[in-house]
């Protein structure tokens, strides 16, 4: 199953994988989309983009992966160390960028499909670096002793901004990222810390000293 917003790179990559033999069963454009026809559908392999409306594709990838047998396969524009550990995380068994040729594709499409780890060169090296930094460092708490959720760097960038009371869209301008892609973060922010709303994001930031970093 292909999950990508834009409809012509979406068609392309699901034109790639048939021709290639493969068996594209849905699409979507959209997270909760993707959610509801995956499900309906049970594929094997998902591969899905990062960006997406309505749902961001790190809680696609959150609520799918593993479900019935389905494997993700990130395939985004995005090479970030920030947006490659938080899919991995979120349960991505490979991540490959969009420079990839329509070949890795379909290469990385049947190894994801049995369970190898596929990932872009230079990426893997760079997820199992952080996961031996995780595994020699003790969980972060927070005053009272209970464990902080862990955000990932940009998502830090993003409420720390957020917080000194920036606009998303001058936020996307300072980080030279899209609004969409700051919305995003801050959705996932909210979700991770179980809060509501900019103000608790706020509260949040200023209760853990990230307004003046």
């Amino acid at each position: 199953m292909v999950v990508d917003d834009h409809p012509m790179w979406r068609d392309a990559v699901a034109r790639d994988l048939t021709e290639a033999g493969l068996d594209v069963v849905a699409t979507a454009g959209e997270g909760p989309a993707a959610v509801r026809r995956a499900r309906a559908v049970r594929p094997r392999v998902l591969v899905l983009d990062l960006n997406l409306p309505g749902l961001p594709g790190a809680e696609v990838c959150r609520q799918l992966a593993g479900e019935e047998g389905v494997h993700v396969l990130v395939l985004s524009a995005s090479g970030e160390e920030a947006d490659v550990l938080e899919a991995v995380k979120a349960g991505a068994t490979g991540y490959l960028v969009k420079s990839a040729s329509a070949a890795e594709l379909v290469d990385a499409v049947r190894r994801t499909a049995v369970g190898d780890p596929v990932f872009t060169p230079g990426l893997a090296g760079l997820v199992l670096g952080e996961y031996r930094r995780l595994a020699t460092s003790p969980p972060p708490t927070t005053a009272n002793g209970t464990p902080v959720p862990h955000l990932t760097e940009r998502e830090r960038e993003v409420l720390r901004l957020v917080a000194k009371g920036l606009t998303y869209r001058q936020i996307a301008e300072r980080l030279v990222i899209s609004h969409r892609t700051v919305q995003n973060h801050v959705q996932n922010t909210l979700g991770k810390l179980q809060l509501h709303n900019r103000a608790e994001l706020v509260r949040y930031a200023i209760e853990t000293g990230l307004d003046t970093d």
